[in-house]
C-alpha cells in the first residue's frame, strides 16, 4: 500500500498544492514555523536560537541542533533542499548562512558572515532564466572541532576535516584534510599538524 508521502510525490497536482500550503515567498508559512517546526525538528538541551535568526525550516527535510549550541542573530538556516545538522557545543556566528545539505560536527566555531551552501543553481539552458532552472545539491560536511574565520565561503560538496582552521575570507572549493590550516581563494592548505613531531608544519604550496 502506497504511503501518504509517496502518493503526494507521485501526483504533480497534489505535490504542487501541498507545496503552496507549506511555502510562501520561498519561506515556510507562519503556521508551519510556529505550529509544526518546534515539534518536528530536534533542539538539544540548552541550545539557543537567537531572536533575529531566520529559521527557514521545512517539514519535508530534517533539522537538528545539539546541546549547548548557539545560532546567533541575523543568521539564516534553510533546510528546504537538504537536511541541516548542527552538533553539540557549536557556535554559529552573526550573519552566517547555512543552506542544506549541511552537517556540522561537535565543538565547531563559525565566525561572522560565513556562507555554507550545499545548493547550486543550474545555468546550462541559455533559453531559460537561471532562477527557473533546476537546482543541484551536494553535501557539506564540517567535522568536529573546526574553526572557520569570518566571511569564509564553503561551497557545495566540500568536507572540512577534524580540528582544521579555515582563515577569514577563504573560499573553500575542495576538501580540507583533518588537522590543517587553509587560506585564500581558492583555499589552499598552508599548514598541517605532524603527530610525530608534535607540531604544526608548513606546507609548500
Amino acid at each position: 500500500m502506497m504511503s501518504l508521502s509517496a502518493k503526494i510525490k507521485s501526483s504533480p497536482r497534489i505535490k504542487n498544492m501541498v507545496y503552496k500550503m507549506i511555502v510562501r515567498n520561498a519561506r515556510p508559512r507562519f503556521w508551519i514555523r510556529f505550529f509544526i517546526t518546534p515539534f518536528m525538528h530536534h533542539f538539544g538541551k540548552k541550545s539557543v536560537i537567537r531572536r533575529y535568526t531566520r529559521m527557514d525550516l521545512f517539514p519535508f527535510q530534517k533539522f537538528s541542533i545539539g546541546a549547548n549550541s548557539t545560532v546567533e542573530d541575523f543568521c539564516t538556516v534553510n533546510n528546504g533542499v537538504g537536511d541541516v545538522f548542527i552538533g553539540d557545543d557549536c557556535r554559529i556566528g552573526l550573519g552566517s548562512v547555512l543552506i542544506g545539505p549541511v552537517t556540522i560536527g561537535n565543538q565547531v566555531i563559525l565566525a561572522q558572515n560565513i556562507v555554507a551552501s550545499g545548493l547550486n543553481h543550474t545555468y546550462t539552458d541559455v533559453n531559460l532564466p537561471i532562477r527557473l532552472q533546476k537546482v543541484t545539491t551536494a553535501p557539506i560536511i564540517i567535522e568536529d572541532e573546526v574553526w572557520i574565520g569570518a566571511n569564509a565561503v564553503i561551497t557545495a560538496g566540500v568536507t572540512i576535516g577534524k580540528h582544521s582552521v579555515v582563515a577569514g575570507g577563504a573560499v573553500v572549493t575542495k576538501n580540507i584534510p583533518p588537522y590543517s590550516v587553509a587560506v585564500g581563494n581558492p583555499a589552499k592548505v598552508i599548514k598541517r599538524y605532524d603527530f610525530e613531531k608534535k607540531e604544526w608544519v608548513k606546507v609548500i604550496v
